[in-house]
């Protein structure tokens, strides 16, 4: 077998919308309000083997405003990618899809979000940029908590 074959390979092979939903359960009224809204936003980042050497990466953002009680509006978003990794070490994969990937995803998915928002005739939002590779240890630090919690054996008193 020639080098050429084990030389590392990462190609992005489509970016694309995978999902988009938008609600104003208070729309025309919330037009109304004079209150700036509260915003929160959540994140979270998947991954999915889907053939040798072709993986999927998504990352989920979902934007909530609120006037007071009342949703002025609820945006998620899925934004995917399909990416070639071959001869990559085992151990260099699942940060290149927790971290790599959804760097270049992510960049569509807050346009896409952006785009929805305004849309909907709301002043756009514009997500701030993310670390992934801190969220990807965070995610990392929570599993291995969560394991450790249901490894150990209950106390009996």
């Amino acid at each position: 077998m020639s080098d050429e074959n084990l030389q590392p390979v990462f190609q992005i092979q489509r970016v694309y919308l995978k999902d988009l939903s938008l609600e104003q359960p208070n729309s025309p009224a919330i037009f109304l309000e004079q209150q700036a809204p509260a915003i929160e936003v959540s994140l979270d980042v998947g991954q999915e083997k889907l053939a040798d050497g072709i993986y999927e990466s998504t990352v989920t953002v979902t934007v909530t405003a609120k006037i007071g009680e009342k949703v002025a509006f609820l945006v998620e978003g899925k934004q995917a990618g399909i990416f070639e990794a071959r001869n990559i070490p085992d151990d260099q994969i699942d940060p290149l899809l927790g971290i790599g990937c959804p760097n270049i995803i992510y960049p569509y998915l807050r346009s896409n979000i952006a785009d929805a928002i305004t849309r909907a005739g709301f002043p756009p939002i514009h997500l701030s940029e993310i670390n992934f590779e801190a969220f990807y240890v965070q995610r990392q630090q929570i599993a291995t908590e969560q394991q450790a919690n249901t490894e150990a054996p209950a106390t009996v008193q």
